[in-house]
């Protein structure tokens, strides 16, 4: 991963699980990362850890994200990660507000760290964007309405902003890891609805993983990737990564 050496590199929702773990893979490597979260303790753990700089940030307060990258910088690339999946119910069990507050994070959030992003990027002629997704993005799950249409817009920002931004020399992608071992699993795993809730843990894969990958697509690799979404739920992606096959 020599590409992001000297890179800076903007982590949302990074005091844990995929944040975290990406933001220790990419400074192993010797990138500059940002932590941004509202977790402002474990931020600043993980800052000291890393070496990176902790901005405590609502993604969903679009002044607050444009504060966050005025404190970057330089933004070589920003991981739109910050995401949630609770409290999860059937649409007709559903809290309007709890799922109005999930379109808040998940939507609005990937948005504002595009709109304060993606002009920087343009000056600079170069940036990378990669949006975490998930297969939900284009399926359906029992008690998951809020995820699966919150990650479906994810997806068509990913693809609109590239549409907008490719020819700027500004790179937009998605990462669909599957299911990872992580907070979000716990929540899932304790609302026991739909088959995913019904996973042994050691189905999910580790969420380094998933920062090897953010760091593979970071370099050329993920010019392939641009406007949609990579995944790490084939072997033919897997191996790209150095990851084991299903």
């Amino acid at each position: 991963m020599e590409h992001v050496n000297g890179k800076t590199v903007v982590i949302t929702g990074a005091s844990k699980g995929i944040g975290a773990a990406t933001a220790r893979v990419l400074a192993e490597h010797g990138a500059r990362v940002v932590l941004a979260a509202r977790s402002a303790d474990a931020l600043n753990v993980l800052a000291e850890e890393t070496g990176g700089i902790a901005v405590p940030c609502d993604v969903a307060d679009y002044a607050q994200v444009a504060q966050l990258m005025d404190t970057a910088g330089t933004v070589d690339a920003l991981i739109n990660n910050a995401g949630l999946i609770d409290p999860i119910a059937r649409l007709e069990d559903s809290d309007p507000d709890a799922w109005s507050g999930v379109v808040d994070v998940n939507v609005k959030g990937v948005y504002h760290g595009l709109r304060a992003a993606l002009p920087r990027m343009a000056a600079q002629g170069a940036g990378t964007v990669i949006n975490i997704s998930s297969g939900a993005a284009t399926g359906a799950l029992e008690g998951w309405s809020h995820y699966c249409a919150t990650k479906a817009a994810v997806l068509s920002l990913t693809k609109v902003a590239h549409k907008e931004m490719h020819h700027k020399g500004v790179r937009v992608m998605g990462l669909s890891p599957g299911t990872v071992a992580t907070d979000m699993q716990r929540e899932i795993k304790a609302s026991g609805i739909n088959p995913v809730s019904q996973l042994d843990w050691e189905k999910h894969i580790p969420p380094e993983w998933v920062g090897q990958a953010i760091g593979m697509l970071l370099g050329p690799v993920g010019d392939a990737y641009c406007g949609t979404d990579f995944t790490l739920k084939t072997n033919e992606e897997r191996a790209l990564v150095g990851l084991p096959p299903l």
